[in-house]
């Protein structure tokens, strides 16, 4: 051999230890790639969030529509024979189900086939099928309301080698893998095979890659086509072979893939797939349905079954073909199999949210305790205080009224509210706008407009406590005063009038601004502040006399947190969207019990509480009786600010508590006061729900007198004149009287506080 050819063997033989050397290398990195993802968390799970859990009883205020509506959002199917799990069938005042087992933060729940039966808008009972057992109490699953995504928004549902059913087994394996237990990654052979299939069909019916190289592609690289790419997936498709078994890389697959999107959300894997296209689980679906699902692999939108329905049939009945053709399903079935309808399901999107408002509410309080990316990565189940009836209800009022008002003024009015429970603080329901849709604008918690009248409850909850009564004379006259910046401030009440000396109850009940503003200043505006914190709203704003009259803004949210406060005598409970939450595999992590602080004193509470409901009976809010009985004693405060911008109601029965609020966005005036604006929606809403009638108790200090107050006079009975109010012992007007005036008696109609406390 000549020098030269010494030189390039010597050259040929370098270059190719460096060639094994760098690709030894190379192999080792990609190794480790390949274990440090697949045998860590292989997938980021979104966090899911759940409604209330619908506890049925016999009496529960519920109308056979109504289960109907609400079983529907929970991805019930309606079946005519109501077999499965998670599927429900309705005649008339009955509904038969079968629940679904589901994992509750408190223990397992099996499925049951029950029949309910409903009258007057009332569950009359439930009956076991089986049986004939009547029950007591009955927990469906919670409704799925939204899902918190990461970055990419790929959502799957997971499932385990022992939950995969043989028969999508069967239909992967034979459309798109045929030789999959036999390979070692990549099939030479199964290339060949599927080009002189295709050339065949005429059509592509089989792909070249195995299931190992779709997994790595999908997986662990992009989606470009270069050859260095190409050469990663074989590498890794080897290495991802050696290290784990057939069923692990199977079972990755059947929850990687890729099929099909819902918004911006990706459905992946045949879990998820199964229940946005049929809304049942996988190992429910039919062999025809599950060779559709097969089908989607190869191309999830040109193949969609909702928008391209003639291509995805004829796709499933080619995926049927090839499976028939390998033995897995017989000609019988396959005839069979290609004469059924699709069977897909009406749309039902969980993009983002269905109530995005109440999901902030969610966020927002999840923040608190747990990193951004264990939401969007780890699998979270959260089971929340969400009420869809109540939410359904406070939509409904709201959009009804806002398009009834922009009818008549042709105003682009918004609104929000909040809804909340009295005795628990449990957020039912947030409405961030009349059009309640993913992205838009959250009004119940992103909106702060002054709140006008809705600062006087804590202005006379001051008062209280620094030793005023009900009967205390207050002056309701015009007076200027020095605001920020050595400007005036000359208050006004609404009606331009002064009504001179009035009792402090009558000036709330009629929400009087000049008596309110000075008895604010007497008292001291810092001090109002500190209950205002005291009932639960953070707020730096500073004690300027405006505030007195509601220049302080706030959210609705906020606001609800205040009369919440208020609503439950004086106890502090911040207002909670979430019960509990669990990780993936069902642990408990969390749990949110109520938290109750007392932090103003119940007696002054009890006062407040009682004028309040005087605002309803005979004050702003009187309005209500148009739409609740006036024996409900309901309690509240209607909110008006400058040039009637914004119009508020607040107010609460024994059941719940509920925030309105209605206005314009661009801030200019609404043209509504909060009687003739948010109040009725309030009405609409409270009309819809089980507010219950309001009872406060009473506590050991506080006693009802018969009493003058122009006069300052307690009476020992009834008299004319007099009004019956409830004081802290030893508060009421020092001077006496006795009345024996018995025809006056006759004459005298019993006023509504007389006849609920006498």
């Amino acid at each position: 051999m000549t020098h030269l050819g010494k030189l390039i063997k010597k050259t040929i033989l370098y270059t190719l230890f460096i060639g094994i050397v760098f690709l030894s290398l190379y192999t080792v990195y990609l190794n480790s790639i390949v274990k440090d993802k697949f045998e860590g968390r292989k997938w980021d799970i979104p966090a899911r969030v759940y409604a209330r859990s619908l506890e049925l009883y016999p009496g529960l205020s519920l109308s056979a529509k109504q289960l109907e509506k609400e079983l529907r959002l929970s991805g019930y199917r309606k079946d005519k024979k109501s077999s499965t799990e998670g599927s429900f069938s309705r005649s008339g005042p009955r509904i038969n189900i079968v629940s679904r087992h589901f994992s509750f933060p408190d223990g397992e729940e099996a499925s049951q086939k029950l029949r309910l039966q409903f009258s007057n808008n009332k569950l009359k009972s439930i009956t076991e099928r089986k049986t004939g057992r009547r029950l007591s109490l009955v927990r469906l699953d919670p409704a799925l309301i939204g899902s918190i995504h990461p970055k990419l928004h790929e959502d799957r549902l997971l499932l385990t080698q022992a939950e995969v059913p043989k028969k999508l087994k069967d239909a992967l394996l034979a459309v798109e893998d045929r030789n999959f237990y036999n390979h070692y990654g990549v099939d030479p052979k199964g290339i060949a095979r599927a080009v002189i299939a295709n050339i065949k069909a005429g059509a592509t019916v089989q792909g070249g890659s195995t299931l190992t190289q779709q997994l790595v592609k999908n997986y662990f690289l992009s989606r470009e086509r270069t050859l260095i790419r190409k050469v990663n997936e074989a590498i890794m498709s080897l290495l991802l072979e050696y290290h784990y078994s057939k069923d692990e890389i199977l079972t990755a697959y059947i929850n990687e893939v890729y099929l099909g999107q819902d918004g911006r959300r990706a459905i992946h894997g045949f879990a998820l797939a199964s229940e946005y296209y049929f809304k049942r689980p996988v190992n429910q679906l039919s062999t025809a349905q599950i060779a559709l699902l097969t089908g989607l692999v190869k191309g999830p939108s040109w193949y969609n079954p909702r928008a391209h329905k003639d291509r995805a049939l004829k796709r499933r009945n080619t995926v049927l073909q090839v499976m028939m053709e390998q033995g897995f399903i017989t000609k019988n079935q396959y005839q069979k199999y290609i004469k059924s309808a699709l069977g897909i399901s009406h749309r039902l999107s969980h993009s983002s949210s269905l109530f995005p408002a109440f999901l902030d509410s969610v966020k927002n309080q999840l923040q608190k305790d747990y990193n951004p990316d264990d939401l969007t990565d780890k699998g979270l189940k959260i089971f929340t205080t969400f009420d869809p009836q109540v939410q359904w209800a406070a939509e409904k009022a709201l959009a009804d009224q806002i398009n009834s008002l922009n009818k008549k003024q042709a105003k682009p009015l918004q609104g929000a509210l909040v809804v909340s429970r009295r005795d628990s603080a449990e957020v039912l329901a947030i409405v961030g706008g009349k059009d309640s849709q993913e992205g838009s604008f959250n009004r119940a918690i992103n909106t702060y407009r002054p709140i006008g009248s809705l600062i006087k409850p804590a202005i006379y909850l001051t008062a209280f406590d620094q030793g005023y009564t009900l009967s205390s004379l207050l002056k309701d006259t015009s007076f200027t005063a020095k605001s920020s910046k050595g400007k005036k401030w000359k208050p006004q009440n609404f009606d331009k009038k002064e009504h001179g000396s009035v009792p402090l109850h009558v000036s709330l009940a009629k929400s009087y601004n000049l008596s309110t503003a000075r008895l604010g200043m007497n008292i001291g505006v810092d001090k109002v502040l500190n209950t205002v914190r005291k009932l639960g709203v953070e707020t730096d704003a500073l004690p300027y006399p405006a505030v007195l009259l509601g220049s302080l803004t706030l959210s609705p949210m906020q606001v609800s947190q205040m009369y919440q406060t208020i609503a439950d005598q004086g106890f502090y409970s911040p207002l909670r969207s979430i019960i509990s939450v669990q990780d993936e595999n069902n642990k408990a992590l969390q749990q949110y019990p109520i938290r109750v602080d007392r932090r103003v004193s119940e007696n002054s509470t009890y006062l407040l509480n009682a004028n309040l409901q005087e605002v309803i009976s005979m004050g702003t809010g009187r309005g209500l009786s148009r739409y609740i009985p006036s024996n409900y004693h309901l309690a509240g405060k209607t909110g008006t600010t400058n040039e009637l911008r914004d119009s508020w109601f607040a107010g609460y029965g024994n059941n719940l508590v509920a925030v309105v609020w209605l206005g314009r966005d661009d801030n200019k005036p609404a043209g509504l006061t909060g009687s003739s604006g948010a109040l009725k929606v309030w009405g609409r809403l409270m009309k819809q729900l089980d507010i219950g009638r309001l009872e406060q108790n009473q506590p050991r200090a506080i006693k009802w007198y018969w009493v003058d107050s122009k006069k300052q006079i307690t009476f020992s009975g009834r008299c004319k004149n007099a009004e019956y109010l409830p004081f802290v012992k030893g508060t009421e007007p020092a001077k006496k009287q006795s009345c024996h005036a018995k025809k006056v008696q006759k004459k005298y109609n019993k006023n509504w506080l007389e006849r609920l406390f006498q």
